[in-house]
Order: C-alpha cells, then sequence, then structure tokens
C-alpha cells in the first residue's frame, strides 16, 4: 500500500512533480511493483488528481473515505476487510524504492513463530552532520537486537562523549505491518511523544508494539522538499 496525500506542508503537490518524465508517485508505484514481491500494490489516496494519475496509467488506487492524520490510518481503512497477513507502507514521495531492501524487511517475518515482531522498518547509517542535525531527517537508536527504542528528529544519541564513537541511523518511512498491530494503531489515541516529534511510529512504541529495524545500505532520496526533487533528478539520470 501506498499512502498518498496531495497536500504536504513542506512541498505541496510534491506527488505530482516531474521526475525523469513521469511523476513522482507513479515512479514510486511503478517501482513497487517491479519489486515482484507482492500480490497486490495500490496508492491510497483522498486527491482525485492522484487517484486518475495511477488509474489512467494502467494502476491501481483506492479512494479514502474519512479524512486521515497519517499513513498508517489510511492504509488500515483500505485493508480492513482484505484478507492478508503482512501489509507493506511504501512512502509516495520514494520513487527509489528497491526489492533487495523490501525483500529484508519481509525477510524477518518468517522466523518470526511466536509473532514477537509487530511490524518491521529500515534504517540506513549516516555520517553527514548536516543531515544528523537536520530535524527533516528522522533517526533512530536500536536495542542490541535491532528494536527501536526511539525515533527522533534530534540527533540521538546526544555525543556527549566525542571519543565514544556514536553510530547514526536514518529511518526509511517503509513499514511492514502485522496486519492486527496496523489495524490497532487507529484505535490507539495520540500520546505527547508522538504529538511533540510529528513522527507516527512512536505511537507503536508508546503503547508497546515492537519495531524490528532492518539496516540497509540504499539510501535513494526521500521527496521532501523542492531541493530534495532537485537531488531526484539528478540521481535519477
Amino acid at each position: 500500500m501506498i499512502p498518498a496525500r496531495y497536500s504536504a506542508s513542506r512541498f505541496p503537490g510534491k506527488l505530482m512533480q516531474d521526475l525523469g518524465g513521469k511523476t513522482v508517485i507513479l515512479r514510486t508505484y511503478e517501482a513497487t511493483v517491479a519489486t515482484k514481491l507482492f500480490d497486490d500494490v495500490f496508492v491510497v489516496t483522498d486527491s482525485d488528481v492522484i487517484f486518475n494519475e495511477i488509474v489512467s496509467n494502467g494502476g491501481k488506487a483506492i479512494m479514502s473515505i474519512n479524512e486521515h492524520e497519517s499513513g498508517s490510518d489510511r492504509i488500515a481503512e483500505a485493508v480492513e476487510n482484505v484478507d492478508a497477513d503482512i501489509v507493506v507502507n511504501v512512502q509516495g514521495d520514494e520513487p527509489f524504492t528497491e526489492r533487495d531492501s523490501l525483500a529484508k524487511v519481509l525477510e524477518v517475518f518468517k522466523d518470526d513463530f511466536k509473532k514477537e515482531i509487530d511490524l518491521a522498518s529500515l534504517m540506513v547509517e549516516i555520517t553527514d552532520s548536516d543531515e544528523i542535525n537536520n530535524p527533516n531527517t528522522v533517526k533512530v537508536i536500536v536495542d542490541q537486537n535491532d528494536f527501536a527504542l526511539y525515533f527522533s528528529r534530534s540527533p540521538i544519541p546526544f555525543p556527549r562523549d566525542k571519543e565514544a564513537e556514536a553510530r547514526y541511523y536514518k529511518h526509511k518511512g517503509i513499514y511492514a505491518f502485522r496486519k492486527e498491530a496496523l489495524l490497532d494503531f487507529t484505535k490507539l489515541p495520540m500520546k505527547f511523544l508522538e504529538a511533540s516529534e510529528k513522527i507516527e511510529c512512536i505511537r507503536y512504541l508508546e503503547y508497546g508494539k515492537r519495531i524490528k529495524m532492518v539496516e540497509t545500505t540504499v539510501e535513494g532520496v526521500e521527496i521532501d522538499t523542492p531541493e530534495d526533487l532537485e537531488r531526484a533528478k539528478k540521481l535519477w539520470k
């Protein structure tokens, strides 16, 4: 499922911007389908413009019925009556979505016989100080088994001891959910940590859900700003 809304506070209409002759959302949809990992792929949107963009190009799209505050809420509505064990959320602004990283995320569920993993997601190591300190870059810290401890827009961990050689990981907004965990999300009210950081996956942690993080070396470009789009265009070439 690819949640996609037209409005965006930092870059309105970003999903309909041109990237190498096709829109960002169509590039993301086609890249997700091309992985051949999924039984089906849908764009879930509240926008007629985005819906028509996908359908007119031979893709599949679902119009949201209700207003939603998050991508998880939007997807949960779409899959409530769908027979599925695992639901994957690919962000609409991720045109460089590729097979290997998604396959790693799905792999963690195959040996999870006790169903201890509620959802899985991706992280990539970052070393650039500007990116580490950029509030638009969501950072994640994990325990020794790679379960998420916290997500933040601040640099975490804080490097009080410069000789400790702290490592920093950026959270890539791709999730694989157990369907029950996704539906639970919609019934749980937002708490202050999520409201403060404006990071929806914090809600899962606040209510005791377990998020398995999988490291990838593929960074790509998430298109949050006009500057990101220019970087994506250069990378696409």
